[in-house]
């Protein structure tokens, strides 16, 4: 899919979004530090890397600066109030650049942190599949530890399965 216009872009991340905070509304606050096994991201981390990466790394970028990404630590935010709110004032911040961007911006040339040069919407979308990976982690780790989490779209695969004849 080629991102052709910023106005039909931004309500599209928007829902993006959302989907990504219905998830984190059931993260329970005392598992933020929870990881499947040592050395691997916990559920905090994840949710500031979301965080860190769309606004230091993509909107960097697309705002033709180099990334200043370092990391997703607990140095960033720590606490549940602390990393969600991270977390939305981050990607205002983030938005606030997407925002100021032209149709035209959306053709011009990024370079990446690997140095590859594309168009500004392709890294934008590789921004929205970069989103939503990392919330699938989310998902996976959050069943892991007996979390009930939300239908990614209303209905749940069981819902769905019952409501086909």
């Amino acid at each position: 899919m080629e991102i052709t216009t910023i106005s039909t872009f931004l309500p599209y991340y928007d829902k993006i979004r959302e989907r990504t905070k219905r998830l984190l509304a059931v993260v329970p606050p005392d598992s933020l530090d929870w990881a499947y096994k040592p050395s691997k991201f916990t559920i905090g981390d994840e949710i500031r890397h979301i965080a860190a990466i769309e606004r230091y790394m993509f909107a960097e970028t697309i705002a033709g600066r180099l990334s200043i990404y370092r990391g997703c630590g607990k140095d960033l935010a720590d606490g549940y109030g602390p990393v969600m709110e991270y977390f939305d004032r981050l990607h205002e911040e983030s938005m606030t650049i997407f925002r100021a961007l032209s149709d035209e911006d959306l053709q011009r040339k990024c370079t990446t942190p690997g140095n590859a040069t594309m168009p500004v919407w392709k890294w934008m979308r590789a921004m929205v599949e970069h989103e939503i990976h990392h919330r699938a982690q989310l998902y996976i780790y959050l069943n892991m530890i007996d979390v009930k989490t939300p239908p990614m779209f209303g209905l749940s695969a069981e819902e769905v399965a019952a409501y086909s004849k």
